[in-house]
């Protein structure tokens, strides 16, 4: 695993850019093997393509539904110019209404047993409530990237291309000015899914590429949207708070900066756009382009974006906290006034192209960021791309609040040439004492990564298709995100995939079954809630499996510790045998050299046990 001696502040990092050579400093473990398995050669297919699977079985792969697919419309990046102008006519023939991505799925969101898919050409909703996900709602609304969330009875929604319109029209918005234009966040309300409704469309001046639901700390009657909109400036005339520039020269530029909006709850026709906080500022002199400006470090690093957006937001409420993966920089705000977030801090490293997204382990203290290396249509993890260029970075958050980079880990397999892959959206697994990740890689297919250890990643499990087709068809799993007990995966061109894990060697029984017990009425991705366990048999069983499989743990202590939770399962529980074992596991753990996460984990069981004993 490369990983630089100090991941940078954007501070360090622009101090260092008259000294490369400095920036090529290096320590700490060789880079990460990225080696070849049964997924590197799989045959291809839209629908036929051939698989591989590991800890994971598929239950289910749904097609699209009707008028959200067409082979012809999976977007084939151009590799000639015959091709790139057979793109551009193809452009210039419907300028208002042409997407390259035109019926691609994105984002997902869940509902008392309903699944919201998003789609660059609307979206639709499943009942997932049993069995196969049957679709119950389709919606056709164009404007790209369609990604949702969903709070109560109202559904939110990114539109971000020119084409939207604010009739969900299909006829598109032609004209540098357009008054039916529409870029921003709508909003349904969806309580009759049999006649969902547009109740507000809130304008922004870059549109919104995705959002995040904040809910307010008092009041429940109201609800904020953080918007990130990655696209150009709308034109003054169109929109007239928006007007764009560097801010040298217009210091009310519509870059650098997000949107809030205020969503009241009985009134969300009334939603609005309350702030447009500078958080990428400068935090001693102010200037609103503080942060990352763009460019190289050296000859070998990445050439990165500039900080003026935010890709993705992940808030944490209950720590008052959001991780921002903002194109140059992973930042860190400060949500205690939803209203008004506030910048922490912010790291920079020079092999992430592109901070795309941001998850929080369940403690806040750990933050995944992805690097969208190529935006999502190149081949980028194929045997001779760098294993720290479009990866996953794990960095800690330190009692300061300051942010520093640990490790880099990425899809370990080789993926062919004509398979687009790079990290993108995943979501926390909820097994007790273990940090896991689900996460889609495009055309890498499914991959769960055990973070629990930040200097050592390690996948775990994963599901992949052979490629789109002989060339390269962009495609694959946009988003894989963990809801209730199953794995759901949002296929760009092949529909909605539903897998469950099955137990291996590096995953119980136990473990799963714990996890699948953790249930929730309403989850958005992005907005993250603090898993909590139940006491129950399998939760203990969970955290002595994972001592067990660490190695190192004292037979006969695992054999009375076992024996405790067995009798528990059949329904004999002893507490007296339950307080005598929490106590050992107590004084173990307390050893001098036992590893810090077996330590835990033998607290976390002696505390279950305590409790049974109480």
């Amino acid at each position: 695993m490369f990983v630089r001696k100090t991941l940078l502040s954007s501070v360090a990092a622009l101090a260092m850019l008259g000294c490369a050579a400095a920036a090529q400093a290096q320590a700490g473990p060789t880079l990460q093997t990225i080696g070849a398995d049964a997924r590197t050669t799989l045959s291809s297919g839209i629908f036929d393509a051939g698989t591989s699977i590991s800890g994971m079985a598929l239950e289910h792969a749904v097609p699209p539904p009707p008028g959200f697919f067409d082979p012809e419309m999976i977007f084939t990046p151009p590799t000639t110019q015959a091709e790139a102008q057979a793109l551009s006519a193809r452009m210039q023939a419907s300028p208002n209404t042409f997407s390259v991505l035109a019926m691609s799925n994105t984002d997902m969101a869940w509902s008392n047993g309903k699944l919201f898919v998003g789609n660059f050409n609307g979206f639709n909703a499943y009942d997932v409530s049993g069995g196969a996900p049957k679709l119950i709602l389709s919606v056709v609304c164009p404007g790209g990237q369609g990604d949702l969330s969903i709070h109560g009875n109202l559904l939110f929604m990114s539109v971000e291309e020119n084409r939207g319109r604010v009739d969900c029209g299909t006829s598109g918005a032609g004209g540098a000015v357009n008054a039916e234009r529409f870029r921003g966040v709508r909003i349904f309300d969806v309580s009759d899914l049999s006649a969902p409704r547009q109740v507000a469309a809130v304008q922004t001046c870059r549109g919104s590429h995705t959002h995040t639901l904040v809910p307010h700390p008092t009041d429940a009657n109201v609800l904020y949207v953080y918007n990130s909109g990655t696209s150009g400036v709308r034109n003054t005339g169109e929109l007239s708070i928006c007007s764009g520039g560097e801010p040298g020269r217009n210091p009310d530029t519509a870059l650098y900066s997000i949107d809030v909006i205020k969503v009241e709850l009985d009134r969300p026709q009334d939603a609005a756009i309350v702030n447009r906080p500078r958080i990428f500022a400068d935090a001693e002199t102010g200037v609103v382009n503080g942060l990352w400006t763009g460019g190289r470090i050296g000859v070998s690093s990445q050439d990165t974006a500039q900080t003026n957006q935010c890709h993705d937001i992940t808030v944490f409420p209950e720590i008052r906290r959001a991780a921002g993966a903002c194109s140059g920089n992973g930042i860190l705000l400060d949500i205690t006034d939803p209203q008004n977030p506030t910048r922490i801090s912010d790291i920079f490293d020079p092999d992430m192209a592109y901070w795309h997204s941001a998850t929080f382990d369940n403690t806040g203290d750990k933050i995944v960021f992805t690097d969208e290396w190529s935006g999502g249509i190149g081949a980028r993890c194929t045997a001779d791309s760098p294993a720290n260029w479009g990866a996953n970075l794990i960095a800690m958050v330190g009692g300061d609040g300051k942010m520093r980079g640990r490790s880099f880990h990425k899809l370990p397999v080789a993926q062919g040439a004509n398979e687009n892959c790079v990290a993108h959206n995943g979501n926390l697994i909820p097994v007790p004492g273990r940090d896991l990740m689900i996460q889609a890689w495009y055309q890498g297919g499914l991959s769960i990564m055990d973070f629990t250890d930040p200097a050592a990643p390690v996948e775990i499990a994963y599901f992949d298709r052979g490629p789109l087709g002989e060339k390269l068809m962009v495609g694959g799993s946009w988003s894989a995100y963990w809801f209730n007990g199953r794995i759901y995966s949002s296929e760009i061109a092949r529909g909605l995939d539903v897998l469950r894990l099955v137990p291996s060697d590096k995953l119980s029984a136990a473990e799963i079954a714990a996890a699948e017990a953790v249930r929730g009425d309403e989850i958005n991705p992005q907005t993250q809630t603090r898993i909590t366990w139940a006491d129950t048999p399998d939760v203990a069983r969970s955290y002595l499996d994972q001592l067990t499989r660490a190695g190192g743990f004292d037979a006969a202590l695992a054999a009375d510790a076992g024996a405790v939770i067995d009798a528990w399962r059949a329904g004999n529980p002893d507490a007296a045998a339950a307080a005598a074992v929490g106590a050992r596991l107590t004084e173990a753990a307390s050893v001098r050299g036992v590893n810090a996460v077996s330590a835990r984990r033998m607290r976390a069981l002696a505390e279950v046990f305590s409790r049974l004993g109480a």
